[in-house]
């Protein structure tokens, strides 16, 4: 069983003024077999603990760790974290021009193989992968996200977990922007990696919504920078009928 263990981290952005903390000492560990729910209001630190996690130099790690499997993550480079095993499907997903998608995933995937995939098996797996989310093989041969609206970009990220199939995935916000097809859609396919048994899922919301079509085991509530609260899916109803006033007053 793979483990994920985020200790006592803390997290700050460098402004004008300084350093800014933004997480204040998480702890929170998930493992394989697992899907955590992380929900909060705006500005809680949700997403500064996603592109923590993943290497993004904006963030400025100031104690605590990141283990995978008791190995430094917060020691690895971006592309060490992706080959141990680490994914994070972004809030806003970039724009690459020049790049196909096909190409794109195809380069991925060598990269955390080692070799390259051959061809033919490739484009079968990418267009089943494709089909699977109801995008237009079409897609294949356009640049990546160039053009895409808000629900092609996030089924294009399920189609980047179905075939780099990583250890973790970490979703920020991957409900932000889809109508109810969209989805509907997309949460099928983190249940479907979730439901190998041995794939472990953060998945970062503001809303329940999402949690309709994927059931977390665990539900941590983000307020100012650290869980203010932690219990199963139980909470998440909780949180659909009374939302984050309490926490706010917490915060305060």
């Amino acid at each position: 069983m793979a483990t994920l263990e985020i200790k006592d981290l803390h997290v700050a952005v460098d402004t004008d003024d300084g350093l800014k903390p933004i997480l204040k000492g998480v702890d929170l560990t998930v493992k394989s077999g697992q899907t955590h729910a992380i929900m909060g209001p705006n500005g809680s630190g949700k997403s500064t603990l996603a592109y923590s996690i993943a290497g993004h130099p904006k963030y400025i790690v100031t104690g605590g760790s990141v283990t995978l499997d008791g190995v430094d993550v917060l020691g690895m480079t971006v592309d060490e974290r992706a080959r141990a095993g680490l994914f994070l499907a972004m809030q806003y997903p970039v724009e690459v021009p020049g790049v196909s998608v096909s190409n794109f995933l195809r380069t991925a995937k060598t990269a955390l193989d080692g070799e390259a995939p051959k061809l033919r098996t490739w484009v079968k797996d990418m267009n089943e992968a494709m089909d699977k989310v109801a995008m237009d093989r079409d897609f294949a041969q356009r640049n990546v996200n160039e053009g895409f609206s808000g629900g092609e970009k996030k089924r294009h990220e399920i189609v980047q977990l179905e075939l780099l199939n990583p250890r973790f995935a970490i979703l920020d916000e991957t409900d932000s922007g889809l109508d109810i097809d969209a989805l509907r859609v997309v949460s099928e396919g983190v249940n479907r990696f979730s439901g190998q048994g041995d794939r472990g899922v953060l998945l970062i919301t503001h809303y329940t919504r999402i949690l309709r079509y994927i059931e977390p085991d665990f539900v941590h509530v983000f307020v100012a920078g650290r869980i203010a609260e932690e219990g199963g899916s139980e909470l998440a109803e909780q949180l659909e009928s009374e939302g984050y006033d309490k926490y706010n007053r917490m915060s305060v």
